[in-house]
């Protein structure tokens, strides 16, 4: 009887200890037209992933990823390298602003993509409560008028951090699950993820 209850702990606590990846899943919630999010945890999550969903086919792959600090009073800072994508069980990093402008000409067509979609489930998120600086963007588009990219992005009290995250397409389809993670460049136990449905 002893060595039962020894096994049903161990088997509990390694249960425990796979709870974080799940639970971020099962917190996400999707509001329509490709938005996901998790507002649980040190980092609040947006991912609009309407233009990766019509543009599954694209050799690089764009998401609209909002995010600010959980909690009251907090500054969190994140790069570029914090963004990260789950696919299939592997982590892809984003490319480099170079990388991406060399061999991907349709970031403004991407942008003017997103701009004419539609933006009920977006607006039905913490988002409309926060604002969002216009001139920082890990991947602005290349236009005359266009921001310098940024390296990293900071997020503190009602403002918010929100920028294009591009990951080279891997091999999508329609139905796919993928996780964004977010990670705060000082700290990787602020954390927070996102389920995203390619459908």
């Amino acid at each position: 009887m002893k060595t039962l209850k020894v096994v049903l702990s161990i088997l509990a606590f390694s249960l425990l200890l796979s709870v974080p990846a799940v639970f971020a899943q099962i917190l996400t919630e999707s509001y329509g037209q490709g938005v996901f999010a998790n507002s649980d945890g040190p980092i609040k999550l947006v991912v609009d992933a309407g233009v990766a969903i019509k543009e599954i086919d694209s050799p690089y792959v764009m998401f609209i990823v909002y995010m600010a600090s959980g909690q009251e009073g907090q500054n969190i800072v994140v790069d570029r390298n914090g963004i990260t994508m789950v696919y299939d069980g592997r982590e892809y990093k984003m490319p480099s602003v170079k990388e991406l402008r060399q061999n991907y000409h349709r970031q403004i067509r991407d942008t003017n993509f997103y701009q004419i979609t539609g933006k009920e489930g977006l607006a039905s998120t913490w988002v409309r409560f926060y604002k969002f600086p216009q001139d920082q963007d890990f991947f602005p588009p290349q236009t005359l008028n266009s921001s310098i990219p940024i390296d990293e992005g900071s997020m503190t009290g009602n403002i918010g951090f929100r920028t294009r995250c591009y990951f080279k397409n891997p091999g999508f389809k329609k139905g796919d699950k993928i996780i964004i993670r977010v990670t705060a460049k000082d700290d990787p136990n602020l954390s927070n993820e996102v389920a995203v449905i390619l459908q």
